[in-house]
């Protein structure tokens, strides 16, 4: 059999200050030793392809944290030693997050003389108030400079906006979006600002400095999201993301098709030989752990069929594509029937919320804002595997 390909996630932890919304394994340090971090992530990525020898990598992503603030000829060098461990596809993607800033943007030639084919930039909005609010430290103008650059030297490029903040209009949203969509980017995403347990926001929200968006109005501005996306002809793929027929992340659809990902540097997760994997969070830690033990890894668990069948379940029915019941039986074992709870699969269906057509079951657009209530009423597999 051939072996399946591979996805490859980097994270790079640092940040140059740490936004009041963001919940991620990001860190602020007075310096960093780039010459030892460059030696880590080697070490860890190496360790991960003597584990999975044969195999092509379809995409890179350097995610973080800010990945932009990483010396070029760092990025070129995990680059080549990818391509030395793994091999490429041919149409490899590789995307690197980056800052709107001005300092960010002049490293972006060299990025991409690294390799770098795709950038998603942070813009998160269009509005300077707003981005002050986030705790944003680049301005509009500044980020549309670097948008300029990004689409001189970039083949691909994404734009992540966050919508549904606190009393934000739909008219507001609408004129934000309506501009971002003019920018001429093949890809957008476009996220509801949540209030993550432990982030500034919580407890700015827990003290009264602000109140959320109420569920009804977040309603309101994604179903206005869905319907400007597709009428621009970049429609969602995902909840979150739009893009050109073609133009979809195909990293992200390595994790949401539930394909085989390794993930190196602090804090990352990887899913491969059906094992879970997660490395040191800390950045000093995950260090201490490559110089003993030639990897970060801090824990590693085998995944059993159950467990691997519903991964992918949740993380499938994000998707506008859905799932293939009968491909999902293949590679788990487990019996298309008992996958998911078709009794609760045809009530909710009955309501518009879901499709199923033959093999495939599909969350309709109406139901993606309700699919953490959709999914524990109808993944069955933990029910099935302990009958």
């Amino acid at each position: 059999m051939i072996p399946s390909p591979l996805a490859l996630y980097i994270h790079w932890p640092f940040c140059v200050s740490k936004c009041p919304y963001c919940d991620f394994n990001s860190h602020v340090r007075d310096t960093v030793d780039d010459d030892a971090w460059r030696a880590a992530l080697l070490a860890d990525m190496a360790y991960e392809a003597a584990l999975t020898p044969g195999r092509k990598l379809t995409s890179i992503f350097f995610g973080g944290g800010t990945p932009s603030l990483m010396p070029p000829s760092t990025v070129a060098a995990l680059i080549d030693a990818a391509a030395q461990h793994w091999g490429f596809a041919d149409d490899i993607e590789i995307t690197l997050e980056a800052n709107p800033s001005s300092v960010e943007a002049a490293r972006f030639a060299d990025l991409a003389a690294a390799g770098v084919n795709r950038v998603s930039l942070g813009l998160q909005s269009l509005d300077d108030a707003a981005l002050a609010f986030l705790g944003r430290a680049h301005s509009v103008a500044e980020s549309l400079d670097a948008l300029a650059v990004a689409q001189h030297h970039f083949g691909r490029v994404n734009i992540d906006l966050i919508y549904a903040r606190p009393a934000q209009t739909a008219s507001q949203w609408e004129a934000d979006l309506k501009r971002a969509l003019s920018f001429g980017t093949d890809h957008v995403s476009l996220y509801q600002l949540t209030i993550e347990p432990g982030t500034r926001f919580e407890t700015l929200v827990r003290t009264g400095h602000f109140i959320p968006a109420d569920n009804d109005d977040a309603a309101t501005l994604y179903e206005l999201t869905g319907q400007m996306t597709s009428a621009a002809g970049i429609p969602a793929y995902e909840i979150s993301n739009h893009a050109k027929p073609g133009s979809e992340s195909r990293h992200n659809l390595s994790y949401w098709r539930y394909d085989d990902y390794i993930g190196i540097g602090p804090g990352a997760h990887g899913r491969r030989l059906e094992a879970a994997s997660q490395r040191h969070k800390k950045p000093e830690n995950f260090l201490s752990a490559v110089e003993r033990n030639a990897h970060g890894i801090s824990s590693e668990d085998r995944l059993d069929a159950a467990t691997r069948a519903t991964e992918s379940l949740l993380m499938g029915l994000r998707l506008a594509e859905g799932i293939s019941l009968s491909r999902l039986s293949d590679r788990t074992g487990i019996a298309s029937d008992n996958l998911l709870d078709t009794h609760a699969v045809d009530k909710i269906a009955q309501l518009g919320l879901i499709r199923r057509d033959g093999d495939r079951v599909t969350v309709t657009p109406q139901g993606m804002p309700l699919l953490d209530a959709i999914l524990p009423q109808i993944v069955n597999v933990e029910a099935e595997a302990a009958a």
